[in-house]
């Protein structure tokens, strides 16, 4: 008799045991740290799994179906020589290439990215092995088609917005392979594709594209799961340049003025705008369209 209230006692400890961690688990997961850690686990896989496709061969999980680019463009009824733009998501390990549409821009592809390297927030100096974030714009003379990583185009960090804070780094790059330390590493055939739509773009007349890099993307969700963060108010400057382009499908004009991100909205025909940020910040000399 001695011994069953003892079974009892023992199964009412592992009960509690096992109630306390799932409950432990399900709060963490549900605290900002909890998610921040699920999204950091996920990454990693993503990475671990990206690495593994690229290291036999074949195409990162999600990549579109690159010999059939012709009718993918059709079904869009896009053409290569239209303008392009360009959105990185750090979190999501995603590349967005848009194209100039009749009435704004369309997405034509969403490509995995290999690896990029650092953690979550802008990069700040040389060697720090951060991938940037913010708004940058690719000229032709950033193009290089010999690189080390098959083909790769400069970002064209620091821009103006990045200097204004002292910050220092150079060739942080959109590459091939699956490498990196500050870049964007996208594989060679993903590249091969990239570069052909880049080039028939400036072919066609583009003067340059613009970059948008995030952290992750700006949904209501990241923004409160990621506000207990020290770059919560970088994010939300960037924000809103997001939502912009979010509600009219143009890549908004983007300036920087007292050391912050200022936008308009884009126009589908492309204009000099380098002064007219003077209107909302009086009592800067030069007003600059990000550079």
């Amino acid at each position: 008799m001695s011994g069953k209230p003892k079974k009892k006692k023992h199964k009412g400890l592992i009960f509690f045991i096992v109630f306390t961690v799932v409950c432990a688990i399900t709060f963490g997961f549900l605290t900002k740290n909890g998610q921040q850690s699920l999204d950091a686990w996920r990454d990693r896989m993503q990475t671990n799994q990206n690495w593994l496709s690229y290291k036999l061969n074949r195409p990162l999980p999600g990549t579109p179906d690159l010999s059939k680019k012709s009718e993918r463009l059709a079904k869009l009824n896009l053409k290569l020589g239209n303008p392009i733009f360009m959105r990185i998501f750090k979190l999501e390990g995603q590349l967005e290439l848009w194209m100039k549409g009749k009435e704004g821009f369309k997405l034509f592809a969403t490509y995995p990215i290999c690896r990029w390297s650092g953690r979550l927030g802008p990069k700040l100096k040389e060697g720090d092995r951060q991938s940037p974030e913010g708004f940058y714009n690719v000229h032709k003379f950033q193009l290089n088609p010999n690189s080390r990583w098959y083909r790769s185009f400069n970002l064209g960090y620091p821009n103006s917005f990045d200097k204004s804070f002292k910050r220092t780094g150079s060739f942080l790059m959109v590459h091939g392979g699956c490498s990196s330390i500050g870049c964007y590493a996208m594989t060679n055939p993903v590249m091969k594709e990239i570069w052909e739509i880049v080039t028939n773009a400036y072919k066609g007349g583009q003067k340059r594209f613009a970059v948008h890099a995030f952290p992750f993307r700006m949904t209501d969700r990241n923004m409160r799961v990621y506000n207990n963060k020290s770059w919560a108010p970088f994010w939300q400057n960037l924000k809103e340049g997001y939502d912009l382009f979010e509600k009219t499908n143009i890549p908004p004009q983007v300036f920087v003025c007292k050391k912050t991100y200022r936008f308009k909205p884009g126009l589908l025909i492309e204009k000099n705008h380098q002064y007219e940020l003077q209107k909302q910040c009086p009592t800067t000399k030069v007003s600059s369209i990000i550079e």
